[in-house]
C-alpha cells in the first residue's frame, strides 16, 4: 500500500509542472497577439478616437534638424454629430503645412489696393484712403501651432498621411529624430475638445533584403564513392 501510494504521489508531481507550464505559455501567445496588433499610440477624448499616431519614417533613417516630417494618424469620430479638428500644435516644429484642406488664409488686403472714394456732387473731396499700417513683428514661440479646418464626419474616420487623405507636415524640427523617437501633439476638435498624445517615429516598413544564399559545394561529395551497405 505505501508503495502504490508513493507512486501515485510521484506521478502528480510529475504532471503538475507540465500542466503549469501549458497554461503559462497560452497566456504569453494571447498576451503577444495582442500587443502585436497594436501599431502606433492611440488616444480618446469624447467620441473622437485617434489610431497609429505616428510620424512618417525618415528616408535617409533619421531626421536631422531643420527638415520637415510628415504626420501619419487615423481620427474617427464615433458620435452621432460632425465634428472638426481645428489645431494642432506641439514642441520640436516650428509649424504646420497642410495640403489638401489646409488653413483657410485671411490676410489683409493692401491698403494700396483699396479703392478709393468718388466725389459725389456738393461733397467737399474724396475721402482719402488710410495709410497703411506696419505689421507687428512676431516673437518665437516655443510651442508651434496651426488653425486648421478639417472635417471629421459623423460615424467615420479621417485619414492624415495616408492614401487619398489630407497631408499633415510638421516643418523645421528642432532637432535630430530617429525610429522609436517621439513628439508630443496636441490635437484639438470644435466639439470634443483637445487631446494630447506622443506621435512615434515609425520603423521602416519594408523587410531589409537578404542577401543571396550561400551554396554549399557539393561536387567532392557526389563523386565519392557510395559505401553505404545495400
Amino acid at each position: 500500500m505505501n508503495r502504490a501510494k508513493s507512486a501515485a504521489v510521484m506521478g502528480a508531481l510529475v504532471i503538475a509542472p507540465v500542466v503549469l507550464g501549458a497554461c503559462s505559455a497560452g497566456q504569453v501567445s494571447q498576451t503577444g497577439t495582442q500587443d502585436r496588433d497594436k501599431v502606433g499610440p492611440q488616444a480618446q477624448v469624447e467620441d473622437v478616437l485617434l489610431r497609429q499616431v505616428l510620424i512618417a519614417y525618415p528616408e535617409e533613417g533619421q531626421y536631422e534638424e531643420g527638415d520637415d516630417a510628415e504626420l501619419i494618424v487615423t481620427v474617427v469620430n464615433t458620435s452621432n454629430a460632425d465634428d472638426t479638428l481645428t489645431d494642432i500644435e506641439g514642441e520640436g516644429f516650428s509649424g504646420l503645412q497642410v495640403a489638401g484642406t489646409g488653413p483657410t488664409p485671411s490676410p489683409s488686403s493692401p491698403a494700396g489696393d483699396q479703392p478709393t472714394a468718388t466725389p459725389t456732387p456738393g461733397s467737399t473731396g474724396a475721402t482719402p484712403a488710410a495709410p497703411p499700417t506696419a505689421a507687428a513683428p512676431t516673437s518665437a514661440s516655443p510651442t508651434a501651432s496651426s488653425q486648421l479646418s478639417l472635417d471629421v464626419p459623423a460615424d467615420t474616420a479621417l485619414y492624415i498621411g495616408r492614401e487619398d487623405g489630407a497631408t499633415v507636415t510638421l516643418q523645421d524640427l528642432a532637432e535630430p529624430l530617429t525610429p522609436g523617437q517621439n513628439l508630443t501633439l496636441t490635437f484639438t476638435f470644435e466639439q470634443a475638445g483637445e487631446i494630447t498624445v506622443q506621435a512615434v517615429v515609425a520603423g521602416p516598413e519594408e523587410e531589409v533584403e537578404r542577401g543571396e544564399p550561400f551554396e554549399f559545394d557539393t561536387e567532392e561529395e557526389s563523386d565519392e564513392p557510395n559505401t553505404e551497405a545495400e
